[in-house]
């Protein structure tokens, strides 16, 4: 930083956390030295102060000089975002656009988006001597509460734990500490918060030879020095992440870092205790399951160059790194890689333009890839690299339909399914029956009327959970009591259809001598649960795993030997264009599960209509013909990739708003309809009223990109200057994945 004096101080751009697609002039502190670029500010805007970050410097503002402001304060002595973090930011602002600030605010830790320090103080909670000596057990009797609290504290050993960790293992510890402090068995002081220590890894041990497949692929991405994206394409239990993992080891060797993203947290742990075997190496994690603390001293480990190893889901991909070098998307398939609310970016996307900004190589693994990739692989612009077949001498599974006309499902479960249980059971295997529906059933129906229990807010039914004694909306959250008689005529109701919790009481019912494990959300929502759950699948403690999409994603469960899918026609004769690809996606994920190690795999998949032309082209030529008939059909239809898409979205109390807002977008944009943009609504969203808003969308399909992203930036100040836009949340999803 440098003082200079205040005729001569540049203009300072600086981004804001408000909904405005334009960053904001300010002039730096009185006779301070100036903030570069990538330093926060705290401003005056309007009348609240405000975090902001510098981006940049001008020379001039629109505004007299005398009418810009001074910044308060300069927050940082140092940029917390270099020169390619900022690139990344604005690319991300101007692509998808949306406000640079929510842009900024979504690239920063919650810590640092509340203006505290880069190496925060914390108070942190410890037992004191006198409190190691005591009588838990003896107080345990008279206070359980503070006996738990205070054995808590004993476990966690003499430096105690943060204030914040404490509220994440006993949320209400606050209410019976104070007799503790008043005792002197605890005590509290201030500390700086934790660093990242990279050294907590056992020593790195050897992994198994590579086969010749995996030696190829290797060879590729380390002779390709011209950089650029990789589609590694392996069959389920190929052994993608032993390539990986040799790659990143060239990468660290280098002295340089390595990103990994993954799709979810229940994906982390497995991943993350590989790597840490193989390579030695403590990774930094970047996931929502932490405390802002957890992630912060992450943050900074991999933005200093300390953490040489980055693991974080979709939002890791702004976390600012000293030395890059690879970035790898694990499972690029993975719909959670595209964020569906405020800023809606594809992180799978950004790595690319990313990794192309920094001269690194990407990596996308998976074994399913979109239609998008393959496109780009087609057409030169991304290396495709293939894992035709099983590590270790693993035969891939077999595929058998099941007829439910012929051999009709009670509570979900077929004749024939439950057969093949019994018998992969009585051999030592273990199952897995998928459903991608939790609760207990999707409806609940009145026997005589057949009126349908549905949401007061949107424009869904109710799920029934029967253990909770509950209906629940999906989308909204709303709960209320589950009855016996209809709110209509008084007549019994009964729960239609099957949810995970309803398969899991009927396997209970067939088979009440095995372990039956039940992975969903529903059954994971406690801190650790996922990977005790996880960990007991793996161990093969669990005979019968039931499950939705979360046991499908990367798991590797060695004893499972039959797979069971128990509604697959729900993709059949879906609206969307991509029901196909995602159907077959989901099938050849959960389907890779079994059969990993020595024994073959079996897969039952129960639909009602066997003879679908989809099942003979999966099951007679797998993922990669009905890939190949889908984008035949993409390209026949100028559905992406062979176009562009955009949906303007809005929702408000009123339908009339709603809609309102999107006429205003399509008269500004129908002067320019013609070959190349085709604007489609407005239309009521296909749920038209969720969370008690009315929900409205307006399609615009372009075959030419350039020309979509001028109009939009177009559109978007218009957007933000038309008054009826007040009374409407709305927003523009470039590329999106969900059109319904």
């Amino acid at each position: 930083m440098s003082t200079i004096s205040d005729k001569q101080h540049p203009v300072l751009k600086v981004a804001v956390n408000v909904p405005l697609s334009r960053e904001f002039d300010y002039l730096p502190p009185k006779g301070e030295p100036i903030p570069v670029p990538g330093s926060r500010v705290l401003v005056q805007f309007g009348p609240r102060r405000q975090v902001g970050l510098v981006v940049g410097h001008a020379d001039g503002s629109e505004l007299p000089r005398e009418k810009i402001r001074h910044c308060i304060e300069v927050l940082d002595d140092e940029p917390l975002f270099g020169k390619d973090d900022l690139a990344l930011v604005r690319f991300t602002s101007n692509y998808y656009h949306h406000p640079v600030g929510e842009v900024v605010a979504a690239a920063m830790p919650a810590i640092l988006r509340q203006g505290k320090a880069l190496h925060p103080v914390v108070q942190m909670i410890a037992v004191t001597d006198l409190g190691r000596t005591a009588d838990i057990e003896a107080l345990a009797r008279r206070a359980p509460r503070q006996a738990e609290l205070l054995e808590t504290l004993c476990d966690a050993g003499g430096d105690g734990l943060e204030a914040d960790q404490l509220t994440e293992l006993l949320p209400n510890w606050r209410r019976v500490a104070s007799s503790l402090f008043a005792k002197g068995l605890i005590e509290r002081f201030e500390a700086r918060c934790g660093e990242f220590d990279e050294t907590l890894a056992p020593a790195a041990t050897p992994g198994p030879q590579l086969n010749g497949d995996q030696r190829q692929a290797l060879e590729i991405l380390r002779s390709n020095l011209d950089v650029g994206a990789y589609l590694l394409e392996g069959v389920t239990g190929s052994g993608k992440t032993e390539v990986y993992l040799q790659r990143m080891q060239d990468i660290i060797e280098q002295g340089k870092q390595v990103l990994v993203l993954v799709p979810e947290i229940g994906l982390t742990p497995q991943l993350v205790s590989r790597l840490r075997k193989r390579l030695g190496i403590e990774p930094a994690l970047l996931h929502s399951g932490l405390t802002d603390i957890e992630r912060l001293a992450a943050w900074r480990a991999a933005r200093s160059g300390a953490a040489r190893l980055v693991v974080g889901t979709r939002s890791a991909i702004f976390t600012p790194l000293k030395k890059p070098g690879l970035i790898i998307v694990d499972e690029e398939h993975d719909h959670s890689f595209k964020q569906q609310e405020g800023l809606r970016y594809s992180a799978r996307d950004l790595a690319i333009v990313r990794a192309k900004h920094l001269g690194v190589q990407v990596i996308l693994g998976t074994a399913t890839p979109t239609l998008e990739m393959l496109h780009h692989c087609r057409s030169g612009a991304y290396k495709l690299i293939r894992l035709p077949r099983r590590a270790g001498g693993a035969k891939p599974p077999s595929l058998h339909l099941i007829d439910t006309a012929r051999a009709p499902a009670n509570d979900g479960l077929s004749a024939p399914l439950i057969d093949a249980i019994r018998s992969h059971l009585q051999t030592d295997g273990q199952v897995l029956i998928f459903l991608n529906r939790r609760g207990f059933a999707p409806t609940l129906i009145c026997s005589s009327c057949g009126h349908i229990a549905g949401c007061d807010r949107c424009d869904s039914r109710l799920t029934v959970h029967a253990r909770q004694g509950q209906l629940r909306c999906h989308h909204c959250g709303l709960t209320r009591p589950l009855g016996t008689a209809c709110s209509e005529c008084g007549e019994p109701v009964k729960p239609l259809g099957e949810g995970t919790e309803r398969l899991e009481d009927a396997l209970r019912q067939h088979f009440p001598e095995r372990v039956i494990m039940r992975i969903d959300s529903d059954s994971t929502q406690k801190k650790g649960s996922m990977i005790d759950a996880l960990d007991q699948a793996k161990e093969g403690q669990a005979e019968i795993l039931v499950g939705t999409q979360m046991l499908s994603k990367g798991h590797h469960f060695p004893k499972l030997s039959l797979v069971g899918i128990v509604n697959a026609d729900q993709g059949l004769f879906g609206t969307d264009f991509r029901s196909s690809e995602r159907m077959a996606q989901s099938i050849v994920q959960v389907a890779g599960r079994a059969g990993r190690e020595r024994r073959a795999g079996d897969v039952l998949i129960q639909t009602a209509f066997p003879e679908h032309a989809f099942w003979s082209t999966l099951i007679s030529g797998g993922y990669e013909r009905v890939a190949e008939e889908a984008l035949a059909e993409r390209k026949a239809t100028h559905w992406p990739p062979y176009t562009r898409l955009a949906l303007i979205r809005s929702a408000a109390h009123r339908r009339e708003d709603a809609i309102g807002l999107l006429e205003v977008a399509q008269r500004t944009l129908q002067r320019h309809c013609g070959d190349q943009l085709r604007v489609l609504g407005p239309v009521d969203a296909p749920m038209a009223r969720k969370a008690g808003r009315h929900r409205a969308q307006l399609l615009l399909q372009s075959t030419d990109r350039r020309r979509l992203h001028i109009l939009l930036r177009e559109l978007r100040l218009v957007l933000e200057q038309e008054p009826a836009a007040r009374k409407v949340r709305w927003s523009i999803d470039v590329d999106p994945i969900e059109l319904f």
